[in-house]
């Protein structure tokens, strides 16, 4: 027993360390690399159209649009289309009051995201195909978006060479709670030291369900939008990694999303995460890995989207079982047994809660820092939320373990309008 745990807990910490290696060098590109705000001005002005799934979302939807209807951006170059999903609300009379065109859809049989965008991408292909889009935004309706976003996005567009485009993910009430301040640092922390870095070294980066682009030669590829599992974000992207097309990143292309507040809200919407990323394994895994041993960048991008895919909280949950099993084997047979295995597996604990803890608390504290002024929060509300970041990731140990045995469905997030917009706009 004590040489299989000496043998298994190396060679855990072993294969943690040399799978997510490679990230390293990710965050080395992105804390010495200067972000490029003089990006040069594009040679044309697109065609674009901002679409938008909404679920009782009246209370918010009016906001989003009045950002896209902002926009620093001919406004005979931008259309703003609205499917009310399943609605029992005003969401519909909101978003056409507010300038939107609007589709109403009542399928509760095909319920969540992907299969109202797949809805409202069909309907666009076929009654407004004659407009000349050339590329999508797709957002959250409880979004607000800097109104730089589409000039933004379409310098990078106009550069060519990708399929789609990612934005920055900013918060719009990071300082509400420890919650929402938390998600806030994750989703900086995949823009800054995952996406930005990927753009750098030319490899695909991965879309984060809104702020994201995709080209209308894209869809009419797929036909509509063939992606209707939980995650259907996370889907799109290994499809990108598998099929070899370029996903890209603009720093400067900025929207503000909402964040959880309350833990039950939050504990569901990463339960329906962690079940999402389950199924997306299970159809992409297998080609992720075959894509892996291509070499160059494409082997790389599928990879790193196998890594993103893979639960790494349910491989730890199953190292602390397995410890936590052999623990209590030792202490059933013997105490003489038990005497010189009990202290390995305290070391192994002890070890990898401490690891953990710096690990992405030394994560959590770069992204701020290097975030800081992009942050819309307090400079006290910045620093005293940044100790719970670990706290708030290891929620993911039993959220992971509760998805395996759940059946997840998608189900809405409430959302609230936003008091102040002033803040939100370019800084």
């Amino acid at each position: 027993m004590l040489l299989f745990l000496k043998i298994f807990d190396v060679a855990f910490f072993i294969l943690l360390a040399v799978s997510y290696l490679y990230q390293l060098v990710y965050a080395a590109v992105g804390l010495t690399s200067k972000r490029s705000f003089a990006e040069p001005e594009a040679g044309t002005e697109h065609k674009f159209a901002a679409v938008v799934s909404a679920r009782n979302e009246e209370g918010v939807i009016g906001e989003l649009i009045a950002s896209l209807r902002r926009q620093r951006y001919p406004a005979d170059k931008l259309d703003i289309f609205v499917v009310a999903d399943n609605c029992t609300d005003r969401t519909a009379e909101a978003a056409q009051n507010a300038g939107a065109v609007v589709f109403r859809r009542q399928n509760p049989d095909l319920s969540g995201k992907g299969y109202a965008l797949d809805f409202l991408f069909r309907r666009i292909l076929r009654e407004y195909g004659d407009r000349g889009y050339e590329g999508y935004f797709i957002f959250d309706a409880d979004n607000v978006v800097d109104q730089h976003f589409v000039a933004e996005m379409n310098k990078t567009f106009d550069r060519g060479g990708y399929d789609a485009i990612t934005g920055y993910r900013n918060s719009k009430n990071f300082g509400a709670n420890w919650l929402s301040a938390c998600y806030s640092i994750s989703f900086l922390q995949q823009c800054r030291f995952l996406n930005f870095p990927r753009c750098l070294l030319g490899t695909s980066c991965g879309v984060g369900g809104t702020g994201f682009m995709v080209s209308d030669r894209l869809l009419r590829s797929q036909g509509g939008w063939p992606f209707h599992l939980l995650t259907e974000d996370i889907e799109f992207s290994a499809d990108c990694a598998i099929s070899g097309r370029t996903i890209g990143y603009c720093d400067r292309a900025v929207i503000f999303d909402e964040q959880p507040t309350a833990f039950r809200q939050s504990w569901d919407q990463r339960l329906r995460w962690s079940k999402g990323h389950y199924q997306v394994g299970g159809k992409y895994n297998l080609p992720l890995l075959q894509g892996s041993f291509q070499g160059g960048k494409a082997g790389l991008t599928c990879y790193d989207t196998l890594m993103s895919v893979t639960p790494g909280a349910l491989v730890i949950l199953a190292a602390v079982l397995v410890n936590l099993a052999c623990a209590l084997l030792c202490k059933a047979q013997s105490v003489y047994i038990a005497a010189p295995v009990m202290p390995l597996i305290g070391r192994f604990f002890l070890l990898l809660c401490t690891g953990y803890y710096l690990l992405t608390l030394v994560a959590g504290a770069a992204t701020v820092a290097s975030e800081w002024r992009r942050i819309p929060a307090s400079r006290i509300k910045k620093l005293i939320y940044l100790p719970l970041y670990p706290l708030f990731l290891l929620t993911y140990l039993p959220i992971s373990l509760a998805a395996l045995f759940r059946n997840v469905e998608w189900t809405p997030i409430r959302h609230t309008p936003t008091a102040e917009m002033h803040h939100m706009e370019s800084y």
